[in-house]
């Protein structure tokens, strides 16, 4: 079924899930995953879960328990501990909030703010060279971009560079960037007077944190937000990054890896047999 986890996935994740030797067995683990990542593509409220993923209760408790156990985070934290640490990309997105996801009284506590187009919360992002997760925060809607730089950028490392739009060009980002041994490289302002040293041709490749959130936005529980708390949404987030560490980290499928063993092995070269034809010769043997 569609949004299900792969053999090569889940062989992936399975060693990062808790393990729990006793007690009663818990309910199969890639089951209730598979629910889970079905709600998170999909859309769809718990309850409309497909009977193959057994009982929602079941899916939605797991998803629950497992996100105040900080789960999912440390998941997202040991797939990112191998990024690219030579450029580091921050940005925002705006997701809006469903009526069913509206707090009432309490939306400043989760991470929901008021504008024009009604009630908001902000996705804050760092992001490799690759377009892949660093970190991931939320905030309210309307809160400027630069309110939780200082957090997401505590991890800069000393040798890299950092891409920004103009809503980053603050004195404080670029000190902070040289104390780290890293360069910021953001547009400035129309309204700065000191002069500050920036490489258009190196900003061109800041899209690429704006394709990770056209890729995680192509999960309808993350395009818009129907969960009231924000550690709910948030858990949607990392879980959509998680899916994109697996299939950039683990892409290739076991096929693939095995031809790729087999070629190591046996060296092989391409001969032309006419006709825009090729075919594999063995060498040496």
């Amino acid at each position: 079924m569609r949004y299900e986890l792969a053999d090569y996935e889940w062989i992936a994740i399975k060693p990062m899930l808790p393990n729990k030797p006793r007690g009663v067995p818990r309910v199969n683990d890639r089951r209730v995953l598979n629910g889970i990542f079905w709600v998170l593509r999909s859309g769809a409220p718990w309850r409309d879960l497909p009977e193959m993923f057994g009982p929602y209760t079941t899916c939605y408790n797991r998803f629950v328990r497992w996100r105040r156990a900080g789960v999912w985070g440390r998941i997202i934290d040991a797939l990112a501990a191998a990024h690219d640490a030579a450029v580091q990309m921050i940005d925002t997105s705006i997701v809006r909030v469903h009526q069913h996801g509206a707090c009432i009284t309490r939306n400043r506590r989760q991470s929901m703010g008021r504008s024009r187009g009604g009630l908001t919360s902000k996705i804050h992002a760092v992001v490799d060279s690759n377009g892949l997760p660093v970190r991931l925060a939320l905030s309210p809607g309307e809160a400027h971009d630069v309110r939780l730089a200082g957090k997401l950028l505590s991890r800069l490392k000393p040798g890299s560079m950092l891409l920004a739009d103009r809503g980053y060009d603050a004195d404080w980002i670029s000190e902070m960037a040289v104390k780290k041994g890293a360069w910021a490289n953001i547009p400035p302002k129309s309204n700065r007077s000191d002069p500050i040293c920036f490489s258009p041709y190196l900003y061109r490749a800041r899209n690429q944190v704006e394709r990770f959130f056209n890729r995680i936005k192509q999960c309808r529980r993350v395009a818009t937000r129907y969960d009231r708390l924000a550690g709910n949404y948030l858990a949607f987030v990392q879980l959509a990054s998680i899916r994109l560490w697996l299939a950039a980290r683990y892409e290739s499928t076991p096929l693939d890896l095995w031809m790729r063993n087999w070629c190591n092995k046996n060296p092989t070269k391409l001969v032309f047999d006419g006709a825009h034809a090729f075919r594999l010769e063995m060498s040496g043997r």
